[in-house]
């Protein structure tokens, strides 16, 4: 079989087997560092100043990151695992910190140098992360690693990283592209075509409740996988010295307040331009409905304008579509070469965890739901969907799959334009199945992890609370989950630096997520369909 001539989902499978492949071949790996290391904590100014050296090769003492200069209660937050300041702040000698198993790694691409370094406290892991944007950086905060971004430099990983980066992106920046205005004139075309406001009542009520229903049973599917596992139970989630954690000045509140006010844009010009995907679909869908409601001379002329330029807008959306193979090959280069096998390692449990409660409502539940509620073949719906859901994979951008996502329900699946129009921008959204699941799973995981945490029936509640309500403020794009993952540990009183080992496998498990985003925003459509018709 000729890959260049095979069906797209094919070349796309294809392109995802070959960027794993290169993408390993091509990882740099960790460098591993000797043990001759001074950890020093001191106390002075009011201020606990943690300083983590080595001798360099000419005998100097060097930090290997960046000084850290807390107060005492942001020494308690970030350190927990180290000792209580109480215990040696007034004593002539600080405690010794043994430093062991060492390593980090330097990826850079088009944008940035990402820097990881590992290490464990007393027999306690710490990561810290950080992007930087030149090798001057790297000689001034982390010196012991510049001699190895130099050699890194002129090899054939960086080269192999930054170009797929960059293809990836551009790929990325064209399904962006036409994102918006299909959406638009998707929107309007298909509220327009449903000839009266009380067929898009019932459209949106059914949409709405099978989001809810959806977003609902992936999260308990969550919650009952993490009990069965438990994974956190034995794991130590250390403070992560400089490592970032996203959402700390976010609450739940704050964002439905956000959420509401940008329901209704103050200027539709704008909100198109900033590409905010709710003043979008209000506004889009509010024109549509008085399309409707317009006298018929108005009724024709707007329908069929909006109708020619959503046919336009199809015509380059496919267009754009025939480069996927080449999006996902580069996306998926990127990914392996920059993550590799290492990393995974120390969460393992917790990985696992995530992909069998993704795999149990991707593989069981949702065809369930197509079998029984929207009456369509789960085999064949998933290979009908097959492209999107690979792209969704590679790229981890449900936003950005959208148009793919669009033709594929449409051409493929043979959905009516009238029914995905509406569902599939709304669900890309606020329905977030795989996001809400992975909150739940990730906070009651840092939970087990988190001693002397009481972890009742009660608090487990009020996560599966609050990671639906947190999952529908996602943005669908790279890492939302992890800014709506700050809210769901505030509600439950968890600290927000747990979040910095996970970080480090974050990536590979959001591009799962969005998987499970789109299919679950796909299955929706057959069912929204099949009860509209009944109606």
């Amino acid at each position: 079989m000729n890959p260049f001539k095979a069906a797209l989902h094919i070349q796309i499978f294809f392109a995802l087997v070959i960027g794993a492949v290169i993408g390993l071949f091509f990882n740099p790996g960790e460098e591993h560092l000797e043990k001759n290391l001074t950890f020093s904590l001191k106390y002075e100014q009011g201020k606990v100043v943690v300083a983590e050296k080595e001798v360099d090769e000419k005998g100097n003492e060097v930090l290997v990151v960046p000084e850290v200069r807390l107060s005492a209660k942001e020494y308690s937050t970030r350190y927990p695992n180290l000792p209580k300041l109480e215990s040696w702040k007034e004593t002539a000698k600080p405690p010794v910190i043994e430093v062991t198993k060492r390593h980090y790694r330097l990826i850079e691409d088009a944008k940035s140098i990402h820097v990881t370094y590992c290490r464990d406290y007393n027999g306690r892991p710490v990561i810290t992360t950080e992007n930087l944007k030149t090798g001057k950086e790297i000689a001034d905060k982390y010196p012991l690693f510049a001699k190895r971004y130099d050699s890194y430099r002129s090899s054939w990983s960086r080269r192999v990283t930054v170009i797929s980066k960059t293809v990836g992106d551009i790929f990325l920046r064209l399904l962006k592209m036409v994102t918006i205005p299909l959406i638009v004139s998707s929107l309007i075309t298909g509220i327009a075509g449903l000839g009266d406001a009380k067929r898009l009542g019932s459209m949106f009520g059914k949409t709405l409740g099978y989001y809810f229903v959806t977003s609902m049973l992936a999260i308990t599917t969550g919650i009952l996988m993490v009990n069965l596992i438990r994974p956190g139970v034995g794991a130590i989630l250390p403070g992560t010295g400089s490592v970032t954690t996203f959402g700390e000045q976010q609450s739940l509140g704050g964002v439905f307040l956000g959420m509401i006010d940008n329901m209704i844009p103050s200027n539709p010009v704008a909100a198109l331009a900033n590409g905010d995907f709710l003043s979008i679909i209000t506004f889009s869908i509010l024109f549509g409905l008085f399309i409707v409601t317009a006298a018929e001379e108005s009724r024709k002329r707007m329908t069929g304008f909006f109708q020619s330029f959503f046919d336009v807008m199809m015509g380059m959306t496919m267009f754009i579509i025939h480069l996927a193979p080449i999006g996902v090959l580069a996306f998926m280069t990127y990914a392996t070469a920059s993550q590799g096998p290492e990393i995974f390692g120390t969460l393992a449990w917790y990985m696992l965890t995530v992909f069998l409660a993704l795999l149990v409502h991707a593989a069981i539940i949702m065809p369930l739901i197509l079998k029984f509620v929207a009456g369509r073949s789960p085999w064949a719906y998933a290979k009908a969907l097959s492209p999107a859901l690979m792209t969704a994979f590679s790229t981890a951008s449900s936003n950005g799959t959208l148009p793919l996502t669009m033709t594929s329900v449409e051409k493929n699946a043979g959905v009516s334009n009238r029914v995905s129009s509406f569902v599939l921008p709304l669900g890309a959204t606020i329905n977030m199945d795989g996001t809400a699941l992975y909150e739940a799973v990730a906070v009651l995981f840092i939970a087990q992890a988190t001693t002397g945490f009481e972890l009742s029936l009660g608090t487990q509640i009020i996560v599966a609370i609050t990671a639906l309500l947190a999952s529908i403020g996602a943005a669908g794009i790279p890492h939302a989950g992890l800014v709506m993952m700050a809210i769901v540990l505030q509600a439950v009183g968890l600290p927000l630096e747990a979040q910095g080992i996970i970080i480090a496998v974050d990536r590979v498990l959001d591009m799962c997520r969005t998987t499970v985003n789109v299919w679950s925003d796909s299955c929706g459509c057959a069912v929204v369909e099949r009860l509209t018709k009944e109606s």
